[in-house]
């Protein structure tokens, strides 16, 4: 690249003093780079007859080529520089349902703010379908669900603990039919499900992989009234009275025609005045071991954590969300 820029000068003034002073090169530096590139190259590019110095046709052919070389060096450079500065790039995030309509859009809003030039790409599915698009490596990052399954090659970091709780019609107690209510309690049990029609998402959800697998334990199958749902519309089919389901609880805000009523793993437990959920999970995020964060994404990840710390401090994280990321 040098020897191309000393030749570009040289050519542009036909001087190779003055070249040597516009570059703030010594003249014999300039004159020996030249000479080796013409070695090189196995041609004369220069004319030199009576001081004159005019271009070979060799000389004549390179130039162009020459110019167009240090343009596109100086292009990758910029562009290059710019994305280190993060002034462009591209963030390809996936995310559960329940996050999109929570304090995602707060978090996306604050990068956005921050890194205007950096083009954000949100995909919205379960868990499952999550890591999946992750180990094809169609997504830079996602937020999914603890434990994964199947042991995939991810990397993750846990930054959310959240809570779910029983969704019902906020006009009615926490079950349906109406005439086979719930226990008329501040809190449910598993068991209280048992027989009580569920709204259920679709295959691909941890939350529908979540409740069949407590239902189980804890010794029946549960009932669905209607299943294949994504997030919002299992919400609608439980405001209208379809059935009752489990649900993040950070999803009900700004939902009056829903209440949720938290899971306990036994009533001794309530009563001992210890409200933790029999059905919690852990939200990390993740992305492949195999690739290096782009620097786009790794300014994402640290917006994320420092929004979620500064958000526990003042104390506006979603109802039923616990920070995992220490100050």
């Amino acid at each position: 690249m040098q020897q191309l820029a000393y030749f570009v000068a040289v050519a542009e003034v036909r001087h190779f003093t003055q070249a040597a002073e516009l570059l703030r090169v010594a003249q014999p530096s300039l004159s020996k780079q030249i000479r080796a590139l013409e070695n090189e190259l196995n041609v004369s590019l220069f004319s030199r007859a009576r001081g004159n110095i005019t271009l070979t046709p060799a000389g004549e052919a390179l130039l162009p080529l020459a110019k167009r070389i240090l343009a596109d060096v100086d292009t990758a450079r910029l562009e290059v520089q710019e994305l280190v500065g993060l002034k462009r790039g591209r963030v390809r995030l996936g995310a559960t349902p329940s996050l999109c309509a929570g304090l995602l859009a707060d978090v996306l809003r604050l990068f956005h703010d921050t890194y205007p030039g950096i083009q954000l790409i949100v995909e919205e599915g379960g868990s499952r379908d999550l890591v999946r698009e992750l180990t094809r490596g169609s997504l830079d990052m996602a937020l999914v669900i603890l434990p994964l399954h199947g042991d995939p090659p991810l990397d993750t970091t846990p930054i959310l603990r959240e809570y779910l709780v029983v969704a019902s019609p906020a006009g009615a107690e926490p079950g349906a039919p109406r005439t086979a209510q719930l226990p008329r309690r501040s809190y449910l049990r598993i068991e209280d499900l048992q027989n009580r029609p569920l709204v259920m998402f679709r295959p691909g959800y941890d939350l529908r992989e979540a409740t069949i697998s407590a239902c189980r334990a804890a010794g029946f199958e549960p009932r669905f009234a209607v299943e294949g749902g994504e997030m919002d519309a299992v919400l609608r089919f439980v405001e209208v009275g379809l059935g009752i389901a489990v649900v993040p609880s950070m999803v009900l805000a700004g939902r009056p025609g829903l209440r949720g009523t938290p899971l306990v793993l036994a009533d001794e437990e309530a009563r001992r005045g210890r409200h933790g959920p029999g059905l919690l999970r852990t939200i990390a995020l993740a992305h492949r071991k195999d690739v290096e964060l782009t620097h786009a994404a790794r300014a994402f990840q640290e917006t994320l954590q420092t929004f979620l710390v500064e958000a526990a401090q003042a104390g506006t994280l979603p109802a039923g969300v616990e920070t995992l990321v220490s100050a």
